[in-house]
């Protein structure tokens, strides 16, 4: 018994850690992990999360993903986390390219821009290259950070109201049927 014990201990120590999965191309088929929405219709960076079981996460924002990976709740391991680099040749803001992914823990986030991302709300602009997100910054404000320098507040930052928001939505609970007990 216990060299049974001993053999699967030494199998365990010796057991190499698992290579990163490859990025995955971003398609027509790829919807928001949180939205359901197709990626291919919202603006902005995309990312991917890949757990340790299952295809990737796909997510409308970056923003999103990063806090997606933070959030005490999350309990699947995470093998690894890509974003668009908008940078990278012919990336835009309407298209930013389904294969120009770069890994997170080598990104540069321009964070506290005046950009938005997919879902309207503030978003974290990734780079692989310094120069460029430096260029970023300077058009669209903001500070050029690693992933360990992105605060939790900006994934947190709540979307701008849109003008009208408020009074369209009292008017929607003003046209709701009073409930009847």
């Amino acid at each position: 018994m216990k060299r049974l014990l001993l053999a699967a201990l030494l199998l365990a120590s010796c057991r190499e850690e698992a290579p990163l999965l490859a990025p995955v191309a971003l398609t027509p088929e790829a919807v928001g992990h949180y939205c359901q929405m197709n990626l291919l219709e919202h603006p902005g960076p995309k990312a991917q999360v890949h757990l340790d079981f299952g295809p990737p996460l796909f997510f409308s924002q970056v923003r999103d993903a990063l806090a997606y990976q933070r959030m005490p709740e999350q309990s699947a391991a995470i093998r690894a986390v890509y974003v668009n680099d908008m940078g990278a040749p012919g990336a835009s803001w309407e298209e930013p390219g389904p294969e120009n992914w770069i890994a997170t823990d080598g990104a540069l986030f321009v964070t506290a821009s005046d950009a938005t991302g997919g879902m309207g709300a503030p978003e974290l602009v990734p780079f692989s290259d310094r120069a460029a997100a430096e260029e970023f910054a300077a058009r669209h404000g903001g500070q050029v950070v690693t992933l360990a320098e992105v605060r939790d507040e900006s994934l947190l930052a709540p979307a701008p109201e849109a003008e009208g928001d408020e009074e369209d939505y009292e008017d929607m609970l003003g046209r709701l049927a009073p409930r009847t007990e």
